[in-house]
């Protein structure tokens, strides 16, 4: 029973994991300023937030959040504002490529804070669930997070070297200024996004 969920639970966490959101744009900006090994690091804090949040959600967090509004809107607002903050942090850099940049890398406690405040990985975690695994067969909510692990953190690596390979090959800076505003609108849409709700 198990193995027959092994290929769609693993198409799931793929797509779930590797689509743009916050935390890939956050990805993909520290590949842009800072070396591989910082942003592993993110990704590393970022993967096991979720598994963190995921199995929160599967022991019926998702359930408390319901019954008590208040809670999830002030996880909704801190959200706002989280991803608010990145998006001016990333919005002020002057697109420099030469030497270390001056900003400190995010790091693990970033990463998994992160996934906490991300709307997208709620959802992920909450959809997901629903969908593959039953209350009454706790293996499947296991099973899914050991899918989930590497699956995560592989689709957020590839966000870090895509923006190591951008960071290669763009040796203007006023290229990776319109990167870094861009990435910076993206993020802080996915925050106003959340106001509309």
């Amino acid at each position: 029973m198990s193995v027959s969920l092994l290929l769609p639970m693993s198409a799931f966490a793929l797509a779930a994991s590797i689509s743009p959101g916050p935390v890939n744009i956050v990805c993909l900006s520290s590949g842009t300023h800072h070396p591989i090994a910082k942003g592993l690091v993110f990704v590393t804090g970022a993967t096991l937030g979720f598994l963190a949040l995921f199995l929160a959600i599967g022991a019926g967090l998702y359930s408390l959040l319901l019954v008590v509004p208040i809670l999830e809107e002030a996880l909704r607002w801190a959200g706002i504002l989280f991803l608010l903050y990145l998006s001016y942090q990333l919005f002020r850099h002057d697109g420099s490529i030469h030497g270390q940049s001056s900003d400190k890398p995010p790091g693990f406690m970033t990463g998994a804070l992160m996934q906490w405040l991300n709307p997208k990985a709620w959802l992920a975690s909450a959809a997901g669930i629903g969908a593959y695994t039953s209350g009454n067969e706790p293996y499947q909510l296991w099973l899914f997070a050991s899918l989930y692990l590497p699956i995560c953190w592989l689709s957020l690596a590839s966000w870090v070297y895509a923006g190591a390979f951008l960071k290669r090959y763009i040796h203007r800076p006023l290229i990776l200024l319109s990167i870094n505003r861009t990435l910076a609108v993206c993020l802080a849409a996915s925050a106003l996004f959340l106001l509309l709700e």
